[in-house]
């Protein structure tokens, strides 16, 4: 199949390298336009300073330089995706418009508007694999099912990655770039809209440690490459810098997980990868694997995975509020609780290992629905993707696939103590309790200090919180005998 035209819409693979929709237009078109929609449908829901905004925006500047390096540009409108598309494609004359498969349920519903919308006028939207390595009935069980246990799906998808080691290839653009629009007439000035025109405010991404676009990405890796060795053990705690914090880059392709996944594998198969490597593997395959549940269940997006769990009784009404408030605000009076809320609220980033201690504490120490939390999430993340944030989030609230049974129950003191044992990470989120001893600073009300912190008392007793919490999920023990 050939075109004459086609047009690359760009969306959460903000990078002129290693991308599939890219290499599949130049191979089969004779000129390839690219563009990017900033949709109104998402913008509007977003407040004046979110940092995502100012990190697609800083990435598609980049992302402009280069395609104009490889004599090209990128066309960016600011309107409604689906129709703002389509006007787009007919203005072009093209054949063809390419774009990098979404997994979201309100993703695969744009597309389907768009599909349908370039057939009725002869043109083709066609849809390529690029944010995944596999994804859809890829991976499949023995028994040509869907998998719902992270284990086994990570058994199956190292094995099928080993047999098809062609999944990991880069999707080569230079050799084509010839083919790419050049920019003529108004084109040929930048005609990306700035923020204020968009209607947010500037943010310093550098402020909060971010560096947007490829180069931020490729920066961000090579940094992480040379401590990727100690990650099985330094992820684990919030006060040293242990993750990849790669996360916003997946999330907007501004990296390429084919990239990603073969250097991986070749620190494994070298020995260079330490203890670290198979484990962040690991970690990628996380996210695929939440992707895929999210693709077959989409139900998960705003009901339990396990149909039984929607049947508990969360708290309601304004106790229940205040709570969720105090929550959000870092009042609770736990130090790890609220020194976490205090970095994802001052920087949308959150350790990972607090995202499961947050959680269960939501959940299971104040009785609060996961939905709350997940959507307060959702607003402040910057690296914020449904599958994963909604896999996250059930998996803490014992309703999702392979998830902690739900008489686990994170302890936030003891979780404090073993993983901020000196409490470095407590003392720079809550300076108000840098004063307290390493023992003190964990459970602040133990203190004979107490009474002097400006630090609220805790707005729950653990203990009384666990048992209730267990008497509350006995709903899902009855409906399970029932079955």
């Amino acid at each position: 199949m050939t075109f004459e035209k086609s047009l690359v819409w760009f969306r959460r693979d903000l990078r002129a390298f290693d991308h599939a929709a890219l290499h599949h237009a130049l191979t089969a078109s004779k000129t390839v336009y690219c563009a990017f929609v900033y949709d109104d449908a998402i913008l509007s829901k977003l407040p004046r300073r979110d940092r995502r905004v100012a990190f697609i925006h800083a990435s598609i500047a980049e992302l402009d330089a280069e395609l104009r390096a490889l004599g090209g540009h990128l066309i960016v409108r600011h309107a409604d995706a689906e129709t703002g598309m389509v006007r787009l494609a007919a203005e072009l004359g093209v054949q063809a418009v390419y774009a990098s498969e979404d997994y979201e349920p309100q993703a695969i519903a744009r597309d389907v508007a768009v599909a349908d919308a370039l057939e009725l006028a002869g043109r083709q939207l066609l849809v390529v694999k690029d944010q995944l390595i596999f994804a859809k009935d890829d991976i499949k069980t023995l028994a040509g099912g869907r998998f719902s246990v992270f284990t086994p799906y990570k058994n199956a998808w190292l094995k099928q990655m080993h047999a098809a080691p062609g999944c990991l290839a880069a999707k080569a653009v230079e050799p084509h770039a010839a083919r790419l629009a050049a920019p003529v007439g108004a084109a040929t000035r930048p005609s990306l809209p700035s923020l204020a025109e968009l209607g947010f405010d500037a943010v310093d991404l550098g402020a909060v440690g971010i560096s947007a676009g490829m180069s931020g990405g490729a920066a961000t890796f090579e940094a992480f490459i040379a401590r990727m060795a100690a990650y099985d053990t330094a992820r684990d705690f919030p006060a040293i810098d242990g993750t990849s914090t790669l996360s916003i880059h997946l999330r907007f392709g501004t990296v390429s997980i084919r990239h990603l996944v073969r250097t991986v594998n070749q620190l494994i198969a070298s020995g260079g990868g330490g203890g670290g490597a198979p484990i962040w593997l690991s970690e990628l395959i996380w996210r695929e694997f939440y992707a895929q549940i999210l693709y077959h269940h989409p139900h998960v997006a705003g009901q339990a995975f396990k149909r039984a769990y929607d049947a508990v009784e969360w708290e309601q009404g304004t106790a229940a509020e205040a709570a969720f408030a105090a929550w959000c605000e870092g009042r609770t009076g736990y130090p790890l609780v609220d020194a976490a809320m205090a970095q994802i609220n001052q920087t949308g980033f959150m350790h990972n290992r607090l995202r499961m201690v947050t959680a269960s504490f939501l959940v299971k120490d104040l009785g609060i629905d996961w939905r709350w939390g997940e959507q307060y999430f959702a607003l402040h993340l910057n690296d914020f993707e449904l599958a994963s944030n909604n896999g996250g989030w059930q998996w803490a609230a014992s309703s999702g696939c392979d998830a902690q049974p739900y008489f686990r129950i994170f302890n936030p003191v003891t979780q404090s103590q073993k993983f901020d044992k000196q409490g470095h990470f407590i003392r720079h989120w809550l300076p108000q309790l840098r004063q307290l001893d390493d023992k003190a600073i964990h459970a602040p009300w133990e203190s004979a200090a107490a009474s002097r912190l400006a630090y609220p008392a805790p707005i729950v007793d653990h203990g009384e919180a666990r048992a209730t919490t267990l008497a509350r999920y006995a709903v899902v023990k009855a409906t399970a005998a029932q079955d």
